[in-house]
């Protein structure tokens, strides 16, 4: 069964509806706030919404959301929407840094030849192998520990929000954030 989110952050609102589909009824374009799937919402009649506003879609009774249409496919993203979606990763990683910090902690071999380390963009088998040694002293704390202690890698925290953008706009076959 796939996991739900109970809130999402609005990228972009169509209250004309998508042009391009031909459907003129009012859409939201939006991001689940904890498994950050796209999504695709029909909002109340009247209700309007602001970039980035963070908007109920559990299943108990919404306030402004009537029902979600369903996922959206990223190249039905508007180009508002697509700016958006950058800004609000970079913001989620920011709240969430501890979780991601969890990953470079506990980070493994995939199969014998890939390790997950080296799914981050900018990071090869070197980098992997200084965050690993690295991290067999002590667990990292926070993104400037990594950077302090595992010298001459990519800046982990830009890594971490390209391959958040790469797994939720393109087609990857592992992987690491989005569920």
């Amino acid at each position: 069964m796939r996991k739900k989110d109970d809130y999402a952050l609005v990228l972009d609102y169509l209250p004309y509806g998508d042009p391009m589909e031909g459907r003129m009824v009012p859409v939201v374009q939006a991001i689940g706030e904890q498994h950050l799937a796209l999504l695709e919402l029909a909002p109340i009649r009247g209700a309007t919404f602001v970039p980035h506003e963070r908007v109920y879609i559990g299943p108990e009774k919404r306030d402004k959301i009537s029902f979600i249409i369903g996922r959206l496919p990223q190249e039905k993203l508007t180009g508002q929407a697509k700016q958006r979606l950058a800004e609000v990763i970079s913001k989620v990683v920011k709240e969430r840094q501890a979780e991601f910090v969890a990953f470079f902690n506990n980070a493994h071999a995939i199969n014998t030849r890939l390790h997950q380390l080296e799914l981050l963009p900018g990071f090869g088998k070197k980098h992997m192998k200084e965050v690993l040694t690295a991290r067999e002293e002590k667990p990292f704390e926070s993104f400037e520990d990594i950077k302090q202690r595992a010298n001459n890698i990519p800046d982990p925290w830009k890594a971490v929000e390209k391959r958040l953008l790469e797994e939720i706009t393109e087609h990857q076959r592992h992987l690491l954030f989005v569920t």
